[in-house]
């Protein structure tokens, strides 16, 4: 099955190609690009389909990271799937970028209990942790929103933190950045495909809104 990955959560926007046959994942193509005021979306997947010698009506699977993280980014990214889907009938899932963090740290051979966190705004941090192994990333801590507080606890016990952009907030963590190839990875294995227009960015945060107040009728009569 030919797997599409993109990953447009954080600043650095990337795509993947891989080739997944039972056990057996091969890397066809990949591309990426540090976001500045335009994200090249058209041309990295047209790139990375080059790469590998591909149409697009041969892409079998589009894998998206939902984040959280850059919420136009991944509206992007899900704008794609879905006029892709249209177009080719393409089988469509969405991942964690998260999790997709937490296996790009295991892929570059980070071993043990470890802190993933996103920047959540407000002085606040998405946080999950995985306990990463020879054989995969297992969940021990569901992703929440939590303080800055509780993010340099755990840098002081000395658990390893790892994220976009993590360096400019906390001394001690380690940058990284979710990898398509990596999402790829999180999606060979996967048979829960929906469709494209059920993909819904990951925000924890409750909508929350104020109504304006009605015009008032006796300001707005002539006098």
């Amino acid at each position: 099955m030919k797997i599409l990955a993109i990953d447009f959560s954080s600043s650095l926007r990337s795509v993947a190609l891989v080739n997944a046959s039972g056990t057996t994942v091969e890397t066809l193509g990949r591309a990426e690009e540090q976001h500045g005021q335009t994200t090249h979306a058209f041309a990295m997947i047209e790139a990375v389909l080059k790469q590998a010698g591909l149409a697009p009506e041969g892409v079998d699977c589009l894998a998206i990271g939902l984040g959280p993280g850059s919420y136009a980014g991944i509206r992007v990214s899900l704008a794609i799937a879905q006029g892709w889907q249209l177009a080719t009938g393409v089988k469509t899932i969405g991942i964690s970028s998260v999790a997709c963090l937490a296996e790009t740290a295991r892929a570059r051979g980070q071993r043990g209990g470890a802190s993933f966190i996103v920047d959540a705004q407000r002085g606040e941090f998405y946080l999950a942790d995985y306990q990463l192994s020879e054989t995969g990333c297992l969940a021990t801590r569901p992703l929440g929103i939590v303080g800055k507080a509780e993010v340099e606890q755990r840098l002081a016990a000395g658990v390893v933190v790892f994220g976009p952009e993590a360096t400019s907030a906390f001394a001690g963590s380690k940058d990284l950045y979710p990898e398509a190839e990596a999402l790829a990875l999180l999606a060979a294995p996967r048979t829960e495909f929906v469709a494209a227009a059920e993909l819904q960015p990951i925000y924890l945060r409750p909508v929350a809104f104020v109504k304006a107040p009605k015009p008032n009728a006796s300001l707005s009569s002539p006098g």
